[in-house]
């Protein structure tokens, strides 16, 4: 046990940032995976939960595909609470010099049965909308949560310092909340659309319509703020430029994505991608809000220079 525990790091190395690095995706790729089993009528090819079924832990060849691909999608969430014990694992030795670290992947930890209980509840509610719902919820705050651990991997401790002006500061703000509105309002139109992951799921009895028209209208005041932002940014130099244009080239992607899948009557591979790409939003929203903020450099104290007499003395 000894020589396991001191094998755990005591600084951030590249092990750290590559696992870091990881864990994001996994996060993101669930999301995906996630997606696969709601577009393609799989949400209740494992009928119950915590087992498939009442009498196997797996799928069953009588399952069929829906059964493979709900069960994997289940398996996957188990591998992601794997990474998520080894990033905690990881900063043990760390909680007292690294509490950050310690804090982001004890909350993201947490967060893995908190899902799968979530998920469990969707099946058990023949996939409830509003349940589905918040499970997307949690999966964006842990998409965010692990994007925090990595831009603290990189930056390391200490005290931080505002590298952007008031302005700047309340604009981002208020961009991050036409992203939470966005994602959201797009929750509740996937709610209604024809994608509940199964041929009897119950909808949420929303204008699917006119929600759509409503999910257009934060998404376009998003990309109008971060516009705002990329000027700001690029005419003072500000040191977060480069993730204020990620950001713009994100929405840019998901805008055109959301208007060809509307046009083209929501083909599912078309709400997989949006799907993905509004983690990737969540993450790059994150990423330029912690980078609002720069560590304080450390002034170097030179050392004292000893006077010829005292040298003498000496």
């Amino acid at each position: 046990m000894n020589r396991i525990i001191e094998w755990l790091p005591t600084s951030v190395g590249r092990r750290l940032i590559v696992l870091g690095w990881v864990y994001l995706a996994a996060q993101i790729f669930l999301v995906g995976t996630g997606g696969l089993v709601r577009l393609t009528s799989s949400g209740l090819g494992c009928p119950t939960w915590p087992k498939c079924t009442d009498d196997s832990l797996i799928n069953t060849p009588e399952m069929g595909i829906h059964g493979v691909i709900e069960f994997g999608n289940r398996l996957l969430g188990v591998l992601l609470g794997l990474l998520a014990i080894a990033a905690f694992v990881a900063v043990l030795r760390m909680r007292r010099s690294r509490p950050d670290l310690f804090r982001l992947t004890l909350f993201a930890g947490l967060g893995i049965p908190a899902q799968a209980v979530i998920g469990g509840i969707s099946v058990l509610t023949q996939l409830n909308p509003y349940v589905v719902g918040i499970h997307f919820v949690i999966s964006v705050v842990l998409v965010g949560l692990c994007t925090a651990f990595l831009y603290r991997l990189y930056t390391g401790p200490g005290p931080r310092e505002r590298v952007v002006p008031g302005w700047f500061l309340g604009v981002t703000h208020l961009t991050s909340f036409a992203v939470a509105v966005t994602i959201l309002v797009g929750i509740l139109t996937t709610g209604s659309g024809p994608h509940a992951g199964d041929a009897d799921a119950p909808r949420n009895g929303l204008d699917s319509e006119f929600l759509q028209h409503v999910h257009s209208w934060p998404a376009y005041l998003t990309v109008a703020l971060t516009l705002a932002l990329v000027v700001g940014a690029v005419t003072l130099r500000l040191p977060l430029r480069r993730w204020v244009l990620l950001l713009l080239a994100v929405e840019l992607v998901q805008t055109a994505v959301g208007l060809i899948q509307s046009n083209l009557g929501l083909p599912p591979i078309l709400v997989g991608v949006h799907m993905v790409l509004a983690c990737v939003l969540a993450a790059a929203m994150t990423a330029v809000i912690l980078n609002l903020k720069q560590p304080v450099p450390v002034a170097v104290t030179p050392p004292a220079q000893r006077t010829p007499a005292a040298t003498a003395a000496r």
